[in-house]
C-alpha cells in the first residue's frame, strides 16, 4: 500500500465550484499519498458509491452538524471549504477540530476557504427557488445605476482591511483571519467572482457534480418569466468575471503553494479569481438577443425590470444583479496562475446557456 502523508476534508463536493476543485484534486500528483474526505449531504447519499469508487471517502452530514464538522477537521491536515461561506457556526467548529489538531501535532492545519466577491449567491428566488447561498465581500448597492471607482487589489491587504464586518462574508472570513492571527492554522481566503461556463470535470461525467453556475442562469430565468432579456436599471454596474476552469485552477496553485511555503497566508492571504471585468448590460444585452434569437424574447435589446418583475421574480434576487464588485486578483498570478479565458468568452457562452434553461428548465 501507499502510504498516505496528508488528510484532507472538503466540503461542497457535489457543488459546482467544490466537485471542480475535488475533481483536480484527484488528479493531482499529491493524490497518490493524500486521504481525501468529503462530506455529503443526506439527499446526496445516493452518490457516495461513485466517490468511493475514485478512492474518496465520505462522511454523511450538513454544516449543521458542528460535531462532525470539528472531528472531521480535527483529523485533516488540510481544510478545503467550498461550501456556505456564510455559515460563521459550521466554520468556527472547523476551526475548533482544527485547533485540536494543533494542539496534538504542534503543526498548523491549512485552510483554503471559499469566500466570494460577489458572484457566491443570491436571496432565495421566488420563481425558481434557487437556494441561499452568500453575497459578496466588496458589493455595493448601487442597482444597476452607475459604476463605482473602487477597485480592490488583494496585494494591498491594509485595503480589504478596510471592509466593513458587516460585509457578506466578512464575519466568517474575520474569525479565519483571528484564528491564523493565533498560530493554531495558516488560512487562504479565495474570492471568486462571476464564475461561468458549464464545468466539465470527471464527476460531472459521472453525474455527481452541478456543472452549473448561478449567476448568469438566473438572469436568463428572469428574462424568461419577463417574456424579454431583461437589465437591472441601467445595467452600468461592474463585476470581474473568471471561468471555472481557471478559478479550480486558482485553488490548485494555492494548495501547491501552501503546501511548498511559498504561498501567503492571514492577512495577505487574499486570492481574488478574477481575468476581466464587463459591465452587467454586457450580459443583459447578450441574454436578450439569445432570447429573441431563441424565440423567448420580444427584442434583441434588454429592458429595465419593472416593478411587477421584481415582485415576481424576487426584489433582493434582482436588486444583487445590480451591484459593484470590482477587484484585481494579482496575488494568485504571481504564485504561477494564468488565467486562459476572457470576458469575450464569457458572453460568447451565454446563448448555449439560454438553450441550456430552455431546454432542461421550466421558467
Amino acid at each position: 500500500m501507499t502510504p498516505i502523508d496528508t488528510r484532507i476534508f472538503l466540503t461542497g463536493a457535489t457543488g459546482y465550484l467544490g466537485g471542480s476543485v475535488l475533481s483536480r484534486l484527484i488528479e493531482h500528483p499529491t493524490y497518490e499519498h493524500t486521504e481525501i474526505w468529503v462530506l455529503i449531504r443526506p439527499s446526496n447519499e445516493n452518490k457516495i458509491p461513485v466517490f468511493r469508487s475514485l478512492g474518496v471517502k465520505t462522511v454523511l452530514g450538513t454544516y449543521d452538524d458542528l460535531d462532525l464538522l470539528e472531528d472531521q477537521a480535527a483529523h485533516a491536515d488540510i481544510v478545503f471549504a467550498c461550501a456556505d461561506a456564510d455559515n460563521l457556526p459550521g466554520a468556527q467548529a472547523i476551526l475548533k477540530g482544527m485547533r485540536k489538531k494543533h494542539t496534538k501535532t504542534g503543526v498548523q492545519p491549512l485552510l483554503i476557504h471559499t469566500s466570494g466577491t460577489g458572484e457566491q449567491g443570491y436571496p432565495s428566488c421566488k420563481v425558481t427557488g434557487v437556494p441561499n447561498e452568500p453575497s459578496g465581500v466588496l458589493i455595493d448597492d448601487a442597482k444597476g445605476l452607475h459604476s463605482t471607482d473602487i477597485i480592490y487589489d488583494d496585494m494591498n491587504p491594509d485595503q480589504i482591511d478596510s471592509l466593513p464586518p458587516t460585509q457578506p462574508h466578512r464575519n466568517v472570513d474575520l474569525t479565519i483571519l483571528k484564528a491564523d492571527r493565533d498560530h493554531y492554522i495558516k488560512s487562504y481566503i479565495i474570492l471568486p467572482s462571476t464564475v461561468y461556463s458549464h464545468a466539465k470535470t470527471k464527476l460531472v461525467a459521472l453525474g455527481v457534480q452541478n456543472p452549473r453556475s448561478i449567476q448568469i442562469p438566473m438572469l436568463i430565468r428572469a428574462g424568461l418569466v419577463k417574456g424579454q432579456g431583461g437589465v437591472v436599471g441601467k445595467g452600468e454596474n461592474i463585476w470581474p468575471n473568471v471561468h471555472i476552469d481557471d478559478v479550480s485552477d486558482l485553488f490548485i496553485v494555492v494548495y501547491e503553494n501552501a503546501l511548498s511555503g511559498k504561498a501567503a497566508h492571514g492577512h495577505e492571504g487574499f486570492y481574488f479569481g478574477e481575468n476581466g471585468e464587463h459591465k452587467m448590460y454586457d450580459i443583459s444585452k447578450a441574454i436578450a438577443q439569445a432570447l429573441h434569437e431563441l424565440g423567448k424574447g420580444k427584442s434583441p435589446e434588454p429592458e429595465p425590470f419593472t416593478e411587477d418583475d421584481y415582485e415576481h421574480f424576487g426584489r433582493s434576487s434582482l436588486e444583487y444583479l445590480g451591484t459593484n464588485s470590482r477587484c484585481r486578483g494579482r496575488r494568485g498570478r504571481l504564485l504561477g496562475w494564468k488565467p486562459k479565458y476572457t470576458t469575450e468568452n464569457m458572453l460568447k457562452s451565454i446563448k448555449f446557456e439560454a438553450e441550456y434553461v430552455i431546454r432542461h428548465e421550466k421558467a
